[in-house]
């Protein structure tokens, strides 16, 4: 039985969205959900790619960059989390419950569509991330069972296209959950499932180390034939590594469900060094036991190069537990742009009942299913969008390096940078402001060597 609801600010998630500016819906989040939901946005499909950027940079280049890149997350989350308020970081009446929304009010309207241009990519592009990763996963459970029943040399062979389409299956409906405020629960799911499989990944490289009783690889890190391709592999290295710890376009709106009081700033930060201390430690350890045990031939994919030996059913739990977290980080990312479009078409047609009507399906034994036919429309279009373009593009490696390295700078440094300047009135030429330069500017020399490298990366696959 269907019924349609006229929309109220109670019911209606694009009304409660637009309203949230005033402060309209109940905030409950706390220091512990802000962290769950980082750690699902965070520990995904980057933790996977570590012990490949260590083996590019070697044995002092490797780590150095991860713990480097730490520091530059917990620097760069604590200025935005000053900025979800205006004009005061703990007391402005005016929330900022968006990255695009906190440079309008800082930076003005030119900065705010920059900014939106920036963050509506980077959500699409981890979709696309996403897809490509949830598929490498399930071949590799498929053709670990395989080489464990007919043996090593035979051929298990397995096309990725099917399982995208899987995944995307999967999202079509995942992407009907309203707002992301509707969301703990996926969050919790996923994070935990995060720890299971870094921590499966982790110890397996560690076992083997010990088995082996040898340490591999080297200071300098993987030979190659020249100069460039180093520099090539190094600079999709740091890509890899910016992808791994981005979580600023999604900070906003993760400290938009905390309560008050304390301060959502105050929360928000505690929640981003628990949240960065935590992850940076897994993704310490996972790259440098990962590149221990495999050395020069250390994969793309830290788990598919466990998952044809034994024991093959834990490198099957494990891969099955990404899946299940990539499950949640795709709908983390998504949900903000699922948001921002259709609060964008809502303001356009206020009156359009497309647009604003909800439809209740009552199914038996059941809660009420809540279905909107421009969220139906344009969620269905964006799901099989990503997927199409995960088969267009299955390189794990590169895709992952190119959308760290396209957006660390701009959205991770320049942008938080210019509105904590403009919010606290900082003059040129003081001490702050010189070391804010410096910083932009080192952080701008790491990113123009990670985006080189990994678009070359790219490119050099896609015509091979």
């Amino acid at each position: 039985m269907v019924e349609v609801e006229e929309p109220d600010e109670k019911s209606h998630p694009l009304l409660a969205s637009s309203s949230s500016r005033s402060g309209d819906f109940t905030r409950t989040g706390t220091l512990w959900t802000a962290v769950a939901h980082i750690i699902t946005g965070v520990i995904g499909s980057g933790v996977l790619s570590l012990a490949w950027s260590v083996a590019q940079l070697g044995w002092i280049a490797g780590p150095l960059a991860m713990v480097v890149f730490g520091m530059i997350t917990v620097v760069s989350s604590n200025l935005l989390c000053d900025c979800y308020r205006y004009p005061d970081a703990e007391k402005g009446h005016i929330r900022n419950r968006s990255y695009a929304e906190a440079a309008n009010s800082y930076l003005g309207k030119t900065s705010m569509w920059v900014v939106g241009i920036f963050v509506q990519e980077s959500y699409y592009g981890y979709g696309i991330a996403y897809t490509i990763t949830s598929a490498i996963c399930m071949r590799a459970i498929l053709k670990s069972n395989c080489y464990h029943e007919k043996g090593h040399d035979a051929p298990c062979n397995y096309d990725d296209t099917s399982f995208m389409l899987l995944f995307g299956a999967v999202q079509l409906v995942f992407s009907q959950i309203p707002d992301f405020h509707s969301m703990k629960w996926l969050s919790v799911i996923a994070a935990i499932m995060s720890f299971a499989y870094s921590t499966v990944g982790l110890s397996l490289g560690l076992a083997r180390v010990v088995e082996s009783g040898e340490v591999r690889g080297e200071i300098g890190g993987v030979p190659t034939s020249s100069l460039a391709s180093k520099v090539w592999l190094s600079g999709q290295a740091l890509g890899d590594i910016a992808f791994a710890f981005s979580f600023n376009i999604i900070l906003l709106q993760i400290q938009d469900t905390l309560r008050a009081p304390p301060p959502e700033n105050r929360t928000m930060k505690k929640a981003s060094m628990v949240a960065t201390l935590i992850t940076g430690v897994f993704f310490l350890l996972s790259g440098c036991f990962g590149y221990a045990a495999f050395g020069d031939l250390a994969p793309g994919n830290i788990l598919t190069g466990f998952g044809f030996y034994e024991p093959y059913w834990l490198i099957d739990i494990a891969n099955a537990f990404v899946v299940i977290h990539l499950v949640g980080g795709y709908q983390i990312f998504s949900q903000p742009l699922f948001a921002d479009f259709e609060r964008y078409v809502e303001k356009r047609h206020p009156d359009n009942g497309f647009i604003i009507n909800e439809y209740v399906m009552k199914l038996p034994l059941l809660p009420p299913l809540r279905l909107n036919l421009l969220r139906l429309c344009f969620r269905t279009a964006y799901v099989a969008s990503t997927t199409v373009l995960g088969i267009s593009f299955p390189y794990f490696n590169e895709v992952l390096g190119v959308l760290g390295a396209l957006n660390f700078w701009p959205l991770a440094i320049y942008f938080p940078v210019e509105m904590y300047l403009s919010q606290n009135k900082i003059r040129a030429w003081t001490g702050i402001w010189v070391s804010l330069q410096a910083f932009r500017i080192f952080c701008l020399l790491c990113t123009i060597v990670a985006l080189i490298g990994s678009v070359q990366g790219l490119l050099s696959r896609k015509l091979s």
